[in-house]
Order: C-alpha cells, then sequence, then structure tokens
C-alpha cells in the first residue's frame, strides 16, 4: 500500500504544472488559454489540421519491416487555416455550381481509424514522463485519442501523434483547436540516465504533425534484412 501511495503522490498538481513551465524545462507551446487548459493534474492539448488517413487497400497484410508498404497504407490530409470546406449545392437542380461554406473540420466516421497532431509541441524534461489521456466529454462521443501509445518519453521534444478511432455509429466532426486530449505527468524517482533522443536513435524526436509508424527502422528489423542480405551474397 505505501509503494501506490508514493506512486500517486508523484503525480503534477496544477501548481506543479505551472511551476515546471516556468522554470522552462518543462515546454508546452503555444499554450494560447492557461487557464482553461491547464486542469487541476493536466493540461488540455489541442488538435492540430493534418491528419493521416489509412487508405481502403487490397494489400494483403502490411509487413511491418517494409516501409514501403506502411508509406503506401497512409495519405495526408490538411485542413487550411483560411480556406473553407464547400459543399455543392442543387447539384441536380437549378444552379450547380452555388456553393455554401461550412465549418472547417474533419469528420471521423464510425469504425475509422486516422492518425492526427496536437497543436502544442512539447519537451519533457528527463525527470518526468507524460501520459496521453482522452477527454471524458470525447469519450462519452465514442472517440479514443490513443490505441497504444500514451507515454511520452523523458526528453521527448515534439508534437505529439494521435490515434484517433470512433466508436461508435455516428460520424463525429472534429474541429482543429478544439481541446482534444490531456496530458498528465509523473515525476520519476530519478531522471532517466538515457533520455529519449538522438542518443538512443529515437526515431519520432522532434516530429512536427502526424507521422506514419518508423517500425521498419526498430533495430530487429533492421538486423534481420542484414541477415537476409549477407544470406544472398
Amino acid at each position: 500500500m505505501p509503494s501506490v501511495l508514493w506512486y500517486f503522490h508523484m503525480i503534477l498538481s496544477d501548481g506543479d504544472i505551472r511551476r515546471r513551465l516556468n522554470d522552462g524545462d518543462l515546454v508546452i507551446e503555444p499554450l494560447d488559454d492557461p487557464e482553461l487548459q491547464i486542469q487541476p493534474a493536466s493540461v488540455d492539448l489541442r488538435l492540430g489540421r493534418e491528419f493521416l488517413k489509412f487508405r481502403r487497400s487490397n494489400i494483403s497484410c502490411i509487413h511491418p519491416e517494409r516501409g514501403d508498404e506502411v508509406g503506401q497504407y497512409v495519405e495526408k490530409s490538411t485542413i487550411p487555416s483560411e480556406s473553407r470546406e464547400f459543399k455543392r449545392l442543387n447539384e441536380f437542380e437549378n444552379n450547380a455550381d452555388e456553393l455554401e461554406p461550412q465549418d472547417e473540420v474533419f469528420r471521423l466516421h464510425p469504425g475509422d481509424f486516422v492518425l492526427a497532431t496536437t497543436k502544442e509541441r512539447v519537451e519533457i524534461p528527463p525527470d518526468l514522463i507524460a501520459h496521453v489521456e482522452g477527454r471524458s466529454s470525447l469519450g462519452r462521443l465514442a472517440i479514443v485519442v490513443h490505441a497504444t501509445a500514451g507515454i511520452v518519453d523523458p526528453g521527448y521534444h515534439g508534437q505529439i501523434t494521435l490515434e484517433l478511432s470512433n466508436l461508435g455509429t455516428a460520424p463525429v466532426a472534429l474541429k482543429p483547436d478544439m481541446r482534444i486530449s490531456q496530458l498528465t505527468f509523473t515525476k520519476l524517482l530519478s531522471p532517466a540516465e538515457r533520455p529519449y533522443g538522438e542518443e538512443r536513435g529515437s526515431k519520432y524526436q522532434g516530429q512536427t504533425g502526424p507521422k506514419a509508424s518508423k517500425i521498419q527502422v526498430d533495430e530487429e528489423f533492421v538486423e534481420s534484412r542484414r541477415s537476409r542480405e549477407n544470406e544472398s551474397q
């Protein structure tokens, strides 16, 4: 029981988060509305404008070690900040060229899975680990924000890729700049000796926008390719 209590005492409160932000070792930017975004023990992050959609493909299966297959499976979609999405009115009657502006939204359909990004970039110091969590209000609309990638490692710098799914029965319109997820912070017992970054060869360090899987550069797959190449020589 004492160890469990100790763990929960290590989660940063709103006051702790503000102090770390003011000290500058924890970075969340742009944090346009701290009063709104800083919650009692978390920080709300907003939705960016870039998405990676998964094509409905005839590929029999994806081999994680083959980067070309992974790349062919996704396509990028961006909602420009100035332009509007239009729909055609009266397509089958009168003036078929009449257009009506609609809200700038990304419609996430039932069963869909897309990669999105936070608007904010973060810098996590070596003595903290962050966790990406969904917002209750979106969860009640059947929207989840991550499949497995819930951890932001000590030392990570960059925007955060979100794994969005719609588990419901109706499309949900997601608007850029809406608060989409929340980040909690846990203090480590001691700073990471080898934090996430270039020294470790961390493949998502410094990312901007949503990034597709780079699992093909994992050491076990690289070593497997080397072995096959050596056998073929």
